[in-house]
């Protein structure tokens, strides 16, 4: 009786370790309100890194490590001075370079100062601060674009979702410290490449206008009076067609162009229209 109530008792103990085994054995239950979702780590993703040829400007944000070693890695602003303050090095330059120079930099200066005797040097801009462009007017998503790398014209039109629906045929480009804009028409661009399709600049500013401001005016006798877009290439005798040619009592030989307010002397029928012409179609002599 005795010996059956022992091995009862240690039978009983046997099974409490057990269960208490496998408890420590289990995953802690997730926190409340969160189940099934994980930690999330510490601090943010950082920024995916430009363009090795982007050229740093104060205000930049760089990344600056050493391949295999955790204990020199670095995220710093660029100063107004031009510098980044790095442990171990101090100040070193880093505006007007870009992030393969900077690497070569900071090796040459931890190998002179002792302290890696061949490290391999990682450098890439994680923020853009100093170089953006200006986009603005009848495009899908207006706003500042930072340059992360050389741009043409026709790529930050794209970046930016194109012309709006209600954007013209153009676009004007302001370089910076310019007074006067050049026009660029979006189809060439789309087709063009060298000076039809330019490299922008940071400070540049970028503007696509509503299709309403690009019009000429016809009356007189023509079919069809009023104002239409006027489209690249166009000449004075496509602009008579567009407004539905003369009338029977129309002549093309009786064409007065009104341009900037003033009257335009020898007008030629092959002559380009501009935005804001006004054609007027003079009756014919009988």
């Amino acid at each position: 009786m005795l010996r059956s109530a022992l091995l009862s008792l240690v039978a009983a103990i046997l099974m409490i370790g057990v269960a208490q085994t496998q408890a420590i054995g289990q995953p802690a239950p997730p926190p409340a309100g969160g189940q099934g979702q994980e930690a999330a780590p510490a601090g943010s993703a950082p920024a995916a890194p430009v363009d090795s040829s982007y050229v740093i400007g104060v205000g930049d944000v760089v990344e600056i490590g050493l391949v295999g070693r955790q204990d020199f890695t670095n995220r710093v602003r660029v100063a107004t001075d031009g510098t980044v303050l790095l442990p171990l090095i101090g100040h070193i330059k880093a505006v007007d370079r870009n992030v393969i120079e900077l690497s070569d930099d900071v090796r040459q200066a931890l190998i002179k100062g002792g302290f890696y005797s061949d490290p391999v040097v990682r450098a890439d801009v994680v923020g853009i601060s100093s170089r953006y462009v200006t986009v603005l007017g009848n495009v899908a998503a207006p706003g500042l674009l930072p340059l992360d790398r050389n741009y043409r014209l026709s790529e930050i039109i794209a970046k930016v979702g194109g012309r709006g629906g209600t954007g013209g045929t153009y676009v004007l480009l302001t370089r910076a410290g310019a007074d006067k804009a050049v026009r660029y028409s979006i189809d060439k661009l789309a087709q063009g490449s060298g000076d039809d399709d330019p490299i922008v600049k940071a400070g540049d500013k970028i503007y696509v206008p509503t299709s309403e401001t690009e019009v000429f005016y016809i009356s007189g006798e023509v079919k069809s009076p009023g104002a239409f877009p006027v489209s690249d290439k166009m000449s004075i005798r496509q602009a008579i067609a567009r407004g539905g040619g003369v009338t029977e009592n129309g002549s093309e030989n009786k064409v007065t162009l009104i341009r900037d307010g003033k009257e335009v002397k020898k007008v030629s029928l092959d002559d380009p229209v501009k935005v804001g012409d006004i054609i007027k179609i003079g009756e014919r002599l009988f």
